[in-house]
């Protein structure tokens, strides 16, 4: 599984964008390349948010989320 690393305010502005994108995805002419570049970054940004990970953070060693408490 993979670990959270990011926090709710992130999770919050990724859904935002992902869903502006699709929005924009199909507002524009089917035949742009652009057309398919947001539907992509809708996808990513919104299945990231969703699972409160993004590949790209655990790369560079990124977290916005709190630290876990130990009890």
């Amino acid at each position: 599984m993979l670990e959270k690393n990011m926090g709710n305010i992130d999770r919050a502005i990724r859904i935002i964008v992902g869903i502006a994108a699709l929005v924009a995805f199909f507002m524009m002419p089917t035949g742009a390349v652009l057309h398919w570049i947001f539907l992509a970054v809708g996808v990513i940004f919104i299945g990231t948010s969703l699972v409160s990970s993004c590949p790209i953070y655990t790369i560079f060693g990124l977290r916005t989320c709190p630290p876990e408490t130990q009890e």
